[in-house]
């Protein structure tokens, strides 16, 4: 696997990642709304992995610091690599999960709501990195207690993934309707690939929805270039 991200090149996008993981034989498994995830060829038990790449995710380094501060936990997918990409993407390679019953989700989900003594040191970690996204993004949503978010690793323990997101509704509301809002607020280099995400949940997206939603970002992009004083107004 870090032969693979070796080949990536400082400025890669979304789409050369894509590429690379393909082309070293990785098959898609997946897609939500915001990423799309490939499988590794490697089938033996214990080292499969799967690396979930999104065009656009302001949330995927507060996500990696999850894994990271509360892998002695294992309570977390086991994270091999994290890297942003370029235009605001993101790429995690983690260890292959499996899907839970419903009711083992919900019920897992209870215990991080109520600190249950069993995860009380996972919902720490959480709560301290969650209040840190709230304070620095924009948009940034409350903690997503969706049942999909509990998975299983390969060694059967119960794991949480994918708890912080963007509000997404209100994001893309506020690119449509005042693109000058969203261009202040996020920097272009963040948010480039925006209107790549997948929605493979919510979609599928007007295409010319998509061309209108661009236009008018870069229209508000090329407002602040210009005018020194957009940036700073309330």
């Amino acid at each position: 696997m870090s032969d693979i991200l070796d080949t990536l090149p400082s400025d890669a996008t979304h789409r050369d990642a894509e590429r690379v993981f393909t082309e070293a034989g990785w098959t898609a498994c997946g897609a939500g709304d915001w990423a799309i995830a490939l499988r590794s060829p490697d089938g033996a038990p214990g080292r499969t992995m799967a690396v979930r790449i999104s065009p656009f995710d302001p949330t995927g380094p507060y996500t990696a610091a999850l894994y990271r501060e509360a892998a002695h936990t294992r309570q977390v997918p086991q994270l091999f690599a994290h890297r942003r990409l370029v235009g605001g993407g993101d790429l995690q390679v983690m260890e292959w999960l499996e899907a839970v019953d419903e009711a083992d989700a919900i019920e897992f989900h209870q215990y991080i709501e109520n600190r249950d003594e069993s995860v009380a040191e996972l919902v720490d970690i959480v709560r301290r990195i969650h209040e840190r996204a709230l304070q620095e993004l924009p948009w940034c949503g409350p903690l997503d207690q969706n049942p999909s978010n509990v998975m299983r690793g390969s060694d059967g323990r119960l794991v949480v993934c994918d708890l912080f997101y963007a509000d997404g509704p209100d994001l893309y509301a506020t690119a449509a309707a005042h693109p000058e809002v969203v261009a202040e607020r996020i920097p272009e280099s963040e948010r480039r690939f925006m209107t790549e995400i997948p929605l493979a949940a919510s979609g599928p997206w007007d295409a010319a929805e998509r061309e209108s939603m661009r236009a008018g970002l870069a229209e508000a992009d090329g407002r602040e270039r210009t005018d020194p004083d957009v940036s700073g107004s309330d």
